[in-house]
């Protein structure tokens, strides 16, 4: 069995955010450090079909799950200066 080709642009993509590097870099610099105790699908700054759609995501261990893990990583860790 063959694994889908979700990349962290895809995920960006099927958000409808931008999906250039840079735009996800600066969605990462700007979010981050998401609070302790703050789900990742409970950030503010998602729209509810954002929100819900993550977490899904994690609820059906989708095909989507690792990527959405690696989002929630790297929106935990500290932003640095650009």
């Amino acid at each position: 069995m063959q694994k889908p080709g979700h990349t962290f642009s895809t995920l960006f993509e099927q958000l409808g955010l931008d999906d250039t590097d840079e735009a996800i870099a600066s969605f990462i610099q700007t979010n981050s450090p998401l609070p302790r105790g703050v789900e990742l699908h409970e950030a503010a700054f998602w729209s509810p079909a954002q929100a819900e759609f993550l977490h899904q995501a994690k609820i059906d261990d989708a095909d989507w799950a690792e990527l959405v893990d690696q989002l929630n990583v790297a929106l935990r860790e500290e932003a640095t200066p650009a």
